[in-house]
């Protein structure tokens, strides 16, 4: 299992400041900080971050299926799983779906993969929370992913059962032409959304498993936290110490993500042989019940929650954020007056090497290379035919050479690339992320990363590569 979130994390005093003007009200939303996605982030690059955390730096484990939850998928007719399941280099033969349509999606994708049988499912959560200037919203949602498998093998925790109901609550909803939410009432959601459903559900389950609420040892509810989450838990008496506090405050509610983040950080900290209660809502609700294993404490070896705050930087420039989101229209001068139309055919010919980020090393002189080539791009050696696969994406590099260019265009402020040194005597020209300026130094220390490359606006088409960024501490 895995957890991810974007490095930047806008302080919500940002927010308010620049709301002030409107809407005073506003200042008591803004305590602490959420999570918000870079200029080259989205739903797929946040997934697969996480992914590539669950399987634990890239090793040969390939699962049978892979599913990927999300309300903000980046394309409506183009499987976003499959993008994800090539960027990890998994198996071809892999089953993918993409979930969507509800706030309860991931516990949705979870149910689906635990009923997998014996093979083990990958189900990822990511979530790119975009939200209308001023609203309440935009200070309780964050971006974030997580990721965790299913299956028979060294399982941290066991599925005891579930129970689900489908009802067609309307607490918010966005039609496909619509880039926001409209949310509702917020009394009414908790008094006939809330209060009612979840309560229900959670009693259906406990009596079908003919289970007392004082066994349950932590109950998760995504997207809800503070006092309308002990009022729930008051009311399926359970006992309100076990309730999980939300991330709302350190990155904010990610959606429908939300609930697989509350399950990465509550098995973190559990304790063999506890009992798990993880709850989904959204027009209806899912109730999921989990049983720890006594080797439960290996969760605490993976980067989770805890791990992906703790790598967060404070974030103040509300004007940045809203250029990220493509909430204000910037003139990025000519250099930006180009077409970026996509070569399909050439993009499907070296989908391995773009998405992938997988070169060659050659099996005579040991030199690694990208792209990986007919002939090896050693000097001393140059013969045909001796490179194998080599997966760059999982290689650890080192600034060799760098510049920042303010004058090239980005939509970061300034370009950053230059020369990266890996191991096998390797070295490639690449762009750099996450970075600040002034804060690149020959020799620090580096990861891959997949990021959005480029975006076609004329086309609404992204595409995809790996960038170099700072590495995780």
């Amino acid at each position: 299992m895995g957890a991810y979130a974007p490095r930047r994390r806008l302080l919500r005093s940002a927010i308010a400041t620049a709301h002030a003007w409107a809407k005073p009200g506003l200042k008591g939303l803004g305590k602490g900080s959420r999570a918000i996605c870079s200029h080259d982030e989205d739903v797929i690059t946040m997934a697969v971050a996480a992914a590539r955390v669950c399987l634990g730096g890239g090793d040969n484990r390939s699962p049978d299926r892979l599913l990927l939850a999300s309300t903000s998928l980046p394309f409506a007719d183009r499987q976003n799983a499959t993008v994800v399941g090539e960027a990890l280099n998994l198996a071809e033969d892999l089953q993918t779906a993409d979930i969507s349509g509800s706030q309860r999606a991931a516990t949705s994708a979870l149910l689906l993969g635990l009923q997998h049988g014996g093979a083990e499912c990958m189900v990822v959560g990511a979530e790119k929370c975009l939200t209308r200037a001023g609203s309440v919203e935009e200070f309780t949602v964050g971006d974030a992913a997580a990721a965790l498998t299913t299956g028979e093998d060294q399982q941290l925790a066991r599925f005891i059962g579930s129970h689900s109901i489908s009802r067609d609550m309307v607490d918010h909803y966005r039609t496909a032409q619509s880039d926001y939410n409209y949310a509702l009432e917020e009394r009414w959601i908790r008094d006939c959304g809330l209060m009612e459903i979840i309560p229900e559900t959670v009693a259906a389950l406990l009596t079908k498993l003919h289970m007392l609420p004082e066994q349950i040892d932590r109950l998760l509810i995504a997207g809800v936290d503070g006092r309308p989450a002990a009022q729930i838990a008051a009311r399926c008496s359970i006992d309100k110490m076990a309730l999980h506090e939300g991330l709302k405050a350190p990155i904010g509610h990610a959606g429908s993500a939300d609930a697989l983040l509350l399950l990465v950080d509550a098995l973190q900290a559990a304790e063999p042989d506890q009992h798990i209660l993880l709850v989904g809502f959204g027009q209806g609700c899912d109730a999921l019940l989990f049983q720890t294993t006594d080797i439960v404490h290996r969760a605490r070896e993976s980067h989770g929650v805890a791990a992906a705050i703790a790598a967060g930087v404070d974030d103040t420039n509300y004007l940045r954020y809203l250029s990220f989101a493509g909430l204000v229209d910037i003139d990025w001068g000519m250099r930006a007056e180009r077409d970026n139309r996509t070569s399909q055919a050439a993009f499907y010919r070296g989908r391995r090497a773009i998405t992938g980020f997988v070169g060659g090393l050659c099996r005579d002189c040991g030199v690694a290379q990208f792209p990986k080539t007919a002939l090896c791009v050693n000097p001393n050696c140059g013969k045909q035919d001796t490179q194998d696969d080599e997966m760059f994406a999982n290689k650890a590099g080192q600034v060799k050479s760098f510049t920042e260019d303010w004058l090239a265009l980005s939509l970061n402020p300034p370009l950053m690339y230059g020369s990266v040194r890996f191991d096998r005597q390797s070295t490639l020209m690449m762009e750099f992320t996450d970075f600040d300026p002034g804060e690149l130094s020959i020799g620090s220390k580096l990861q891959m990363v997949f990021r959005i490359k480029d975006f076609d606006p004329l086309r609404g088409y992204h595409r995809y590569f790996w960038k170099a960024a700072p590495a995780a501490e």
